[in-house]
């Protein structure tokens, strides 16, 4: 069993039809086009306006979608991990509300809460699960409405945020493919930076918090910058050293798409050319733990079976790290 390996088979996504762009976006808050370019490199963000719809509703097309295209039956899958800052409701989790819409009458689920990590710690999560010998298929589902959660009046995070879903398949690997190597952390003292002050238990929903803007996120930018860049940066030069591995040998980065500055940063530091960096966070924006899946989405059609790929996050908590795979399957 210690030789099993896990490995993507299958990507999935979905965004809503709503575009709000910068010119928009200007005209709800004091910003513009050019400040929002030059500062965060975003262009548009999809918005999810349909009334009575929230997180669930993009997981299930977005699961739907990679059951589809890889003719998988609902009855197959064995495990669901939904990755959400945004569920539709506190209880039930909404991984359960996912699986009763899709049918998966065969798998456990859960939620997985790691902010903009998410992804990345549910495929670690996930590939333990299939090391083990005891699971064959795993969907992970990383989805944020956050349009729900940003404050519309705060001109230094609301352009950052947008909704979509991104969804894959896990499966034992073939031929010395699937993941190989991961590194992650957490350092808690980080919260202080980047939170939600209200609408847990701590603070409860209040008319008092309700008017203090407590129920958005909060973020202190420079601070947030500053650390993602390096612990981003760090995590992957190192599981290249651990892997005996350069920037010559990567074919593909993933970042967790942040902000276009971190992103080159993290990409200058690693060494590694902008034509290998997947980038879509100039037409989403920050979907928070859908970012890294809908840049797989994005870009299957250009990967190649043996494809050297390091995905990288950072989010709240803090909480980071890098992962180190061969792709499994040439896209199409």
């Amino acid at each position: 069993m210690g030789n099993i390996r896990a490995a993507i088979t299958g990507v999935g996504g979905y965004i809503p039809d709503y575009i709000l762009n910068n010119k928009e976006l200007s005209e709800m808050v004091d910003t513009s086009d050019e400040w929002i370019i030059q500062r965060i490199g975003i262009k548009e963000r999809r918005i999810l306006k349909e009334n009575g719809k929230g997180s669930s509703y993009m997981a299930i097309k977005a699961v739907n979608e990679v059951l589809e295209k890889t003719n998988t039956s609902p009855d197959e899958i064995e495990f669901l991990i939904c990755s959400t800052i945004t569920p539709d409701m506190p209880i039930p989790g909404m991984s359960n509300l996912i699986c009763d819409n899709i049918g998966l009458k065969n798998a456990f689920s859960y939620d997985l809460n790691a902010a903009c990590s998410g992804f990345v710690y549910a495929l670690e999560t996930a590939r333990r699960f299939i090391e083990s010998g005891g699971y064959k298929k795993i969907i992970i589902v990383g989805v944020d409405m956050m349009s729900t959660i940003a404050d519309y009046t705060d001109r230094t995070t609301c352009p950052l945020f947008g909704d979509g879903a991104g969804a894959v398949i896990v499966e034992p690997a073939e031929d010395n493919l699937g993941i190989i190597d991961s590194i992650l952390f957490v350092d808690g003292s980080g919260h202080k930076h980047l939170h939600m002050k209200a609408g847990g238990s701590l603070n409860p929903a209040s008319h008092e918090t309700v008017d203090a803007h407590q129920h958005f996120v909060y973020q202190e930018g420079q601070a947030v910058f500053k650390v993602a860049v390096s612990q981003m940066s760090d995590t992957s030069i190192k599981i290249m050293k651990q892997n005996n591995i350069t920037s010559d040998d990567i074919t593909w980065l993933v970042p967790h798409q942040a902000n276009m500055r971190i992103i080159e940063a993290v990409s200058n530091r690693i060494g590694i050319s902008k034509d290998k960096v997947m980038i879509n966070i100039d037409r989403y924006g920050n979907t928070t733990a859908a970012t890294i899946p809908l840049c797989l989405w994005d870009y299957e059609n250009k990967l190649r079976k043996g494809d050297k790929i390091i995905i990288t996050s950072f989010g709240a908590g803090y909480s980071w790290g890098s992962i180190f795979l061969k792709w499994a399957y040439n896209g199409k």
